[in-house]
C-alpha cells in the first residue's frame, strides 16, 4: 500500500502562485491532481506519466498550472500560477499502480492523499 502526503496548500491572493507537493511512500505510475470545491464534484486537473514525458491538463487550468515529478524522490509537484478565486478547493493527489491513459477518471487511481486546502482570495 502506497501512502500519499500532500503539502503546500494555503491562502493566496488572486493572481498569486502556490506550489503543491505530493510525496509517495513507494513507486507509482501515472499520478494526478484532482480538486473538490464545496458543493461540487471532484474534478480532474492534471496528470503525468511515470516518465514525465506525457502530461494532461483540464482546460480550466491549462497555461496556468504545471505538473512535474521527481521519481528519485517519489514526489510529484503542482505549480499553480495566476490563481483565481474559482481555484479555491481541496486539492488531492492520486496515483495509479499501473500505467493508464484514462487519466481523467478518478476510478483509475488506486491511492489518494488526504487533501490540502487552497484558498484564493479576490
Amino acid at each position: 500500500q502506497v501512502q500519499l502526503v500532500e503539502s503546500g496548500g494555503g491562502l493566496v491572493q488572486a493572481g498569486g502562485s502556490l506550489r503543491l507537493s505530493c510525496a509517495a511512500s513507494g513507486r507509482t505510475f501515472t499520478m494526478g491532481w484532482f480538486r473538490q470545491a464545496p458543493g461540487k464534484e471532484r474534478e480532474f486537473i492534471t496528470a503525468i506519466s511515470w516518465s514525465g514525458g506525457s502530461s494532461w491538463y483540464a482546460d480550466s487550468v491549462k497555461g496556468r498550472f504545471t505538473i512535474s515529478r521527481d521519481n528519485a524522490k517519489n514526489t510529484m509537484y503542482l505549480q499553480m500560477s495566476s490563481l483565481k478565486p474559482e481555484d479555491t478547493a481541496v486539492y488531492y493527489c492520486a496515483a495509479s499502480k499501473i500505467a493508464t491513459l484514462s487519466v481523467t477518471s478518478a476510478g483509475e487511481y488506486h491511492y489518494w492523499g488526504q487533501g490540502t486546502q487552497v484558498t484564493v482570495s479576490s
